[in-house]
Parts: structure tokens; sequence; C-alpha cells
């Protein structure tokens, strides 16, 4: 019997994978561990190995696609073989397999039976992954039909009804418009982070509040680490290192904004899970430093570095972007003074680091010294925390990195 390949499970929190591209055509011989083709969630890129030998009788998904994970996508077996055969045997549905591929864009799902009440599309149960498309589309998913298991309404479901809204009119373009253009359909991890930014902006209610602290004695530890012996293993130990770890160590204070919020459900957390936002060439990733509050400064910088080059590196795990409490995003480095980060939902809380800048400030006699001061942008949802415990917890944070070489005593 032929072998029937499916979307593989990339880690516990994964429902579904894009497929980016087929590396294999119809027809072709493939080894056991040959990437066949390339697919990704909305956190990395990864292989799906052939996991049998022979040829790859029949593509069941196209570019594109957006595939549960364990759903069929490919029949391997030996040439003549009948790939109907195999994925019937699969539990598959050989009338639903695509004879080409659909237009721009994620394949059409099968249309959902007709006559389905309005009833029972009410009470079908939505996806995560399917509520938070809705929200950035604008749809209530709870009144739709849905074509998952039991008659979940999932992604495919939302991406359909999208799709199904009718185009508004646009103006044409003025005869003068200002010369040649290029459009660039989001696709990819780029298109999935926009839906995922998009919605956190419309599910959650964000205020931001700004503050700067002392980078004096920052600076110093900094210096000192840089020019220590390198077997005591501070050497490499960054500004970021320092900041992350004394954010680390405030946060068991605040349980409110080492929290996640879903379904009307505050979860708060006795451990910090921090999330640390990573720029790559594939786009922005989040992994995540388990146990934070009980690394070590040594400890903490050691896996902050080895998380952000498997990131760049697109070795990264499914395993390792989830289960964040709280996120830091550092643009210190870029020069920049101020900004206002998005929440990484369903966390209700992130931490903007800016750079370091000499600052005027009035001494007790009357004269003007300058001191080396770095701005924090602390976003929170205004849902679960209001603006006096959030500036408490901003204050926090700056006294704690003012004060960073007291708070490694």
């Amino acid at each position: 019997m032929a072998h029937v390949l499916v979307m593989p499970r990339q880690g516990n929190t994964v429902e579904s994978c894009v497929i980016v591209g087929w590396r294999a055509a119809e027809g072709q011989s493939v080894a056991v561990d040959e990437a066949v083709c390339e697919v990704e969630t909305d956190k990395a890129t990864f292989d799906v190995p052939a996991g049998s030998a022979g040829v790859l009788l029949k593509i069941l998904r196209p570019d594109g696609d957006d595939v549960p994970v364990l759903a069929p996508i490919a029949v391997i077996g030996q040439a003549g073989e009948d790939w109907r055969a195999a994925v019937a045997a699969a539990g598959g549905d050989v009338a639903a397999t695509p004879t080409r591929p659909p237009a721009e864009g994620t394949a059409a799902p099968a249309a959902p039976a007709v006559g389905a009440s309005q009833a029972q599309a009410a009470e079908a149960p939505v996806s995560p992954r399917a509520r938070k498309r809705a929200a950035a589309e604008g749809i209530e998913a709870s009144n739709l039909p849905g074509t998952g298991p039991g008659g979940r309404v999932i992604d495919r479901d939302v991406v359909a009804a999208a799709a199904a809204r009718p185009l508004r009119s646009v103006a044409p373009a003025p005869a003068d418009f200002p010369g040649p253009f290029t459009d660039t359909p989001l696709k990819g991890i780029r298109k999935l982070i926009s839906e995922r930014m998009r919605g956190s902006l419309t599910s959650t209610a964000q205020l931001t509040f700004n503050m700067s602290a002392s980078a004096a004695r920052l600076q110093a530890l900094r210096a000192r680490f840089k020019s220590s012996e390198p077997s005591l293993g501070f050497t490499d130990v960054t500004i970021g290192d320092l900041v992350n770890f004394a954010v680390s160590r405030v946060l068991p204070r605040f349980s409110s904004a080492n929290a996640t919020l879903e379904n009307g459900v505050l979860r708060t957390y006795d451990r910090v899970h921090l999330a640390l936002a990573v720029d790559t060439p594939r786009g922005l990733m989040v992994p995540v430093i388990r146990n934070a509050d009980l690394l070590s400064l040594r400890q903490l910088s050691a896996e902050a570095k080895r998380l952000a080059g498997a990131c760049q590196a697109g070795a990264i795990q499914p395993d390792e972007l989830s289960g964040g409490t709280f996120t830091v995003s550092n643009l210190g480095a870029f020069g920049i003074e101020s900004f206002t980060p998005v929440l990484y939902a369903p966390q209700v809380a992130i931490l903007g680091v800016d750079a370091i800048s000499q600052r005027a400030l009035p001494g007790p006699d009357g004269s003007v010294a300058f001191e080396p001061r770095i701005g924090l942008s602390l976003t929170v949802d205004h849902q679960i925390i209001d603006g006096a415990p959030a500036a408490r917890i901003l204050k926090a944070f700056a006294d704690a990195i003012a004060d960073i070489d007291l708070l490694l005593a």
C-alpha cells in the first residue's frame, strides 16, 4: 500500500501549517529522508521529509494551502500504484482533492452543507486559530457553519467567509498618478504576522506608558563584565541581558502582568516565561526563555543567545515559540528613543526597551548635570491592568534597572 504523507504536528500548540512550496513534483522519485515540501506556522518554517522511498504519486494540497495537522498532503508509492485507494484507506476524502492549484492565497475549502441551520452554526465550537483570524477580519466566528470535526469552526471556514464578502469598489487612479509601482500580496509568515498583530489590536484595549531609568550602573556593570576574565563567563553579557534579568526578578511581584487572557479568563503564572522579540530575515519571531526568574544572569544570557541564533538560522522549534507570559522588545540598538510595543496576545503586557541617551538633570545646587538614561515603554491590556497599577509596574522595572548591581547582589 502506498504511503500517505500527512501534515506533521509541529509542537503542541500548532493547529495547522501553510504549504510554502513543493520541492518534488508528481512522478518524481524521492528518498525516505528527502524534503518534499516546505511548510510554515505563524512562527517558523520547516521541511517535511517523504517518510517513505518511492515515487511522489499525488500532491493532495497545493502551494499556499493552510492544512490542519495530521491531514493528508501527498501520496508516495510505486509507479502506477492507485493513490486514491491509499487516501481512502487512510480515511481521506478523494473527492475533495484539488485538481489544480487555487488562485493566489489559500485554497478554498469545501462548501458547507446546504441547509445547516443558524442554531447549529451558533452552537458550533470555534478553534483558537479561527477565533483570532475572525477577530482580525471583523467576522463573527460563532455564526459560521463549521467544516471541522463535529461541526467545529476552523481557520479555513473564516478564510472562506472573508473571501465570500463582496469587494468594495475602488476609484480609478488619476491620470497623473506618480509613476510605476509594485503590488506585493502578503503571504507566508509575513501574512501570518500581519494577521496576528491586527488581531492583537482589535481584540485588546492597549495603553502604553513611558518612563526612563538611570543607566549609569547598567553601563558601568556592562563595562566591568566586558573587561572581566573570560573564564568567569560574563564577557558576553549585554545591556539587554541585564534588562531581561531585572524584568524576570520584578515580574513575580506583579501577577497581573505575568499573565494571559483568553476567552474571558485571566490566567496568572507563578513562573516567568520571558518572551523576546527577535528580528530575523523571515520576520518577527518571539522565542521564550522558560522559568527565566529561576535562571542566573549567565544562564539567562546564554539561553537568550541560543534562542536568537536558532531563530536567525531557521532552526527554532515550535514549542520554543509558544507559552510566553510576558514579552520584552528591545530596539535600543537602533537608537529608538520611544515606541509603542504591540501586545503579543494572549499576553496582557509587553515592555519596550529604548536606546540609552544623555539627559540633562538639575543638580541640588541649581547646576545642570548629564546622566545616561534608558527609555522604557510598557504596553498593557487595559481590560486587565489599570493606569495606576501599570505605572507602579513600570516604576518597579525602572528602579530595578537603575539599581541593577544591588539586584544582582
